[in-house]
């Protein structure tokens, strides 16, 4: 029996299926299995709940960061986006490695990893010491996070699991980002022991150390037969092709576009170019590559990837724009900021429920539906935003009810439709991807975001509005973004097949 099967995910199949002469010990030794397979999962979700937050609860704390450190507009920029950069970087490369090395042996090293640098961030005496703990701190979540997606599809093998499985993965992580923002506010106010913001990183060391202890026991090791060796070379080009893209997408328009940052945009596409043919090329060899390039021939996949593009760019954007909006525009606290887009946040880990107790058969339905009620929630926020006057935090919450819905129905069912059909050799590989294409997404989304809410707010300030209003009037442009990029995705959807048999 191999690795890449393991023994947790058939053994509930093996318990519905005991007839009368199942033994006593047979049927405990069942229940045990099926009670590790799902406490394995909390482990996991665990450990991707922490790197979820960590992009939230840090924006929360920024001015208290600046005060306590005596940080720069710019220090403080890069203690935000060093994180994600390194994340979204090293993607590709953390999915490979539990491919080669072990998904859960890679999970426990990304682990202990978050876990050190987070200690090392809540200490950190200095702006640039803080910085440099961010950057290894998204290193280590490039490596924890592919890892989840890896095991949920190969330790689920039953479909209807799976999609369990994926749909409370839906629903923990839409409650990682609104918890985030709650926490961050909570610990920003208490100022627990004098410590400030500290006490933002600080919180995952007692989480770090419950799933590291847990996981030898409770998660199944799984790796791939076919991946031999790291492929160095598809490290490189790939490390370099994703930062000439991202950084400028991150910092570009906060620095007013300069010419350095067209300049990385425009030579990331020759990199990139590269990249994937020596990805192709090693790929017809069986070289071991880094990303094999025969999973676009899935149709499935190959257009789940452009799916997270556009759906991601869309949920970024949103959110950073409803931040901006209700504390900067309408002078919300950012716990109240929090409590009031907690909303969505509520209506999302509902509606993902729910997608996950839906068959199989209606995926696809539950998919376009999903689509086609993010888009009137975005709708609907741009409307309010735009027609009621003056506006109030209050006012959003239906569109943010709306919105939580479909994204609830669309993100669950969506990386389990993604996913189900990779053959599980290449489920890093596969999972690092669809990792890499949600940050490119989501930092695409922001910057074209950025540069709409705040051209909009200049000429709504120009026009003599008041900030409230200013701030409202560029946030419906943020909103028609969301809809345009929501519809995008509800376009796409209608060439997803239908279905196919898992793991071909």
């Amino acid at each position: 029996m191999s690795d890449a099967q393991p023994i947790a995910g058939r053994c509930p199949a093996a318990w519905n299926q005991a007839g009368p002469a199942t033994t006593d010990a047979d049927a405990g030794a069942a229940v045990r299995s099926a009670w590790r397979l799902w406490a394995g999962l909390i482990v996991m979700l665990a450990g991707a709940f922490m790197t979820i937050m960590d992009v939230m609860i840090v924006n929360v704390a920024i001015p208290s960061i600046r005060s306590d450190l005596g940080a720069s507009f710019a220090e403080a920029e890069l203690v935000v986006a060093g994180y994600g950069l390194a994340y979204a970087i090293a993607l590709i490369t953390g999915g490979r490695l539990g491919d080669i090395f072990g998904r859960r042996r890679m999970f426990l090293i990304g682990l202990v990893g978050f876990t050190a640098t987070s200690t090392a961030c809540g200490l950190a005496p200095t702006p640039a010491a803080l910085i440099v703990a961010r950057l290894l701190q998204g290193l280590a979540a490039a490596i924890l996070f592919p890892q989840v997606f890896s095991l949920i599809r190969v330790t689920f093998a039953e479909p209807r699991q799976r999609t369990t499985a994926f749909a409370v993965m839906g629903a923990v992580l839409g409650l990682a980002g609104i918890t985030g923002q709650l926490l961050g506010g909570v610990l920003v106010e208490a100022d627990l022991w004098g410590l400030a913001w500290r006490p933002v990183f600080l919180v995952n060391i007692p989480v770090g150390l419950a799933a590291f202890a847990a996981a030898p026991r409770m998660i199944q090791e799984s790796r791939s037969p076919d991946a031999r060796r790291l492929d160095l070379a598809g490290v490189g080009l790939s490390a370099l092709g994703l930062g000439l893209l991202l950084y400028p997408l991150i910092e570009g328009r906060e620095a007013g576009w300069p010419a350095w940052s067209i300049a990385m945009l425009l030579l990331s596409v020759p990199v990139l170019a590269c990249f994937a043919l020596h990805q192709h090329r090693r790929s017809l060899r069986q070289a071991s590559p880094l990303l094999e390039t025969g999973l676009f021939r899935d149709r499935a996949f190959a257009i789940g990837m452009l799916l997270v593009l556009a759906f991601y760019s869309s949920l970024n954007a949103f959110f950073l724009a409803t931040a901006f909006l209700l504390q900067l525009g309408l002078q919300r606290s950012p716990l109240e900021a929090g409590l009031i887009f907690s909303t969505l946040g509520v209506a999302f880990v509902i509606a993902s429920v729910v997608a996950g107790r839906l068959t199989l058969h209606h995926r696809r339905a539950v998919l376009i539906g999903g689509a086609a009620i993010a888009l009137l929630g975005s709708a609907i926020a741009g409307g309010t935003a735009a027609m009621v006057s003056p506006l109030e935090a209050r006012d959003l919450i239906l569109a943010f009810v709306v919105l939580g819905t479909g994204q609830g129905l669309l993100m669950t069912p969506l990386l389990n439709a993604i996913l189900s059909g990779i053959h599980e050799g290449h489920a890093g590989s596969a999972s690092g991807m669809l990792s890499t294409m949600q940050q490119v997404g989501g930092a695409l989304g922001v910057a074209i975001v950025g540069i709409l809410f705040f051209a909009t707010l200049d000429h709504a300030r120009a026009a003599g509005a008041v900030e409230p209003a200013a701030y409202a009037q560029a946030f419906t442009a943020a909103a028609i973004y969301s809809a345009a990029a929501t519809a995008i995705t509800l376009a796409l959807l209608f060439a997803l097949p239908h279905g196919r048999a898992p793991g071909r």
